[in-house]
C-alpha cells in the first residue's frame, strides 16, 4: 500500500516542483523555476513564489525565476534535511523578505502504510458535501474543515464524526488539496480527549477515502505530537516534509 502511494507522491510532487521524480532521491538539491503541472494542489492564486519539499534525501525547491540564483547558492553542498532546519529557514525568511514574502511553518505530512480497523465503540454520523455547510465557523471545526470558510482551492468533501448522545465529541474531516488527493484534519472536544476518537475518526476516514481509489493523507506541524501520533495509530507513516513562502 504504501509502496503505491509513494509512487503517486512522487508524481505530485514532481509536477508541483517542476522537477522530476528521481530529483527527490539525490542527495544534492534542487532549484526549478515556479511552474507548476496539473494534477498540482493549488492553495492559493499563481504559482507558488517558493515551495520546497524533502522525502528524506535532497531538497527540492522550486521558486520565482529572480530568486533561483540566490537558493542555487544558498543551498549548494548543504543537506537536504538542514534546509528544513531554523539557521537556513531564518537565512532563507530575510532573503524574502525583500520580495515582501515570508516563509510559513513546516509540515510533517503523512501516507497510509496500512489499513486499520474500527471496533465500532463510538456512534458515529457521516456529512457529505453540502452537509458540511452547517459547521463553517464552528471554533471547534478549526482543523477538520476549512475554517472559518469554504476555501475553493481545497474544498471539503466528507466529515465523520463521534457522537455523545446528540452531542459531538470529535470531528475528522477531508479537504480535496489536488485532484483525488484528500487531505485528513481531525479536532477532539478538550473534554473528549485521551479516549482514542482521534484515531477512531481518522482510521474511518483514511480507509472511506481508501475505498473511492483516493489518496488519504495527513499533515501536521512538527511539534504536535499528538496529531503525529494520531497518525501513526491511524495507519501511517512520515512520508514527506513541506513549506512554501507567503506574502507578509
Amino acid at each position: 500500500m504504501f509502496k503505491e502511494y509513494y509512487r503517486k507522491l512522487l508524481a505530485l510532487l514532481s509536477a508541483e516542483l517542476n522537477c522530476r521524480p528521481e530529483d527527490f532521491s539525490k542527495t544534492e538539491n534542487t532549484v526549478t523555476v515556479s511552474d507548476p503541472k496539473e494534477g498540482s494542489r493549488q492553495y492559493h492564486p499563481g504559482k507558488p513564489f517558493l515551495q520546497m519539499a524533502t522525502l528524506g534525501n535532497g531538497t527540492v525547491i522550486t521558486a520565482d525565476e529572480k530568486l533561483c540564483g540566490t537558493l542555487k547558492e544558498l543551498v549548494k553542498d548543504k543537506k537536504g534535511r538542514t534546509l528544513f532546519e531554523h539557521h537556513f529557514l531564518a537565512e532563507l525568511d530575510a532573503e524574502l523578505k525583500k520580495y515582501g514574502f515570508r516563509m510559513r511553518p513546516s509540515h510533517h505530512m503523512f501516507l497510509p502504510c496500512c489499513r486499520t480497523e474500527t471496533d465500532g465503540r463510538f456512534e458515529v454520523k457521516w456529512y457529505i458535501g453540502d452537509e458540511i455547510e452547517q459547521f463553517y465557523g464552528d471554533p471547534r471545526f478549526t482543523h477538520a474543515i476549512c475554517y472559518p470558510r469554504p476555501n475553493p482551492f481545497t474544498p471539503d468533501r466528507m466529515t465523520v464524526t463521534a457522537l455523545d448522545g446528540d452531542k459531538i465529541m470529535g470531528m475528522a474531516g477531508c479537504s480535496e488539496d489536488g485532484p483525488h488527493w484528500q487531505q485528513i484534519g481531525i479536532d477532539v472536544l478538550p473534554e473528549y480527549r485521551g479516549k482514542g476518537i482521534g484515531t477512531y475518526l481518522v482510521t474511518l476516514l483514511k480507509n472511506r477515502i481508501a475505498e473511492t481509489g483516493d489518496v488519504p493523507f495527513y499533515g501536521t506541524a512538527p511539534a504536535n505530537i499528538f496529531s503525529q501520533k494520531i497518525a501513526l495509530s491511524s495507519g501511517f507513516l512520515p512520508a514527506w516534509v513541506e513549506t512554501e513562502a507567503e506574502p507578509i
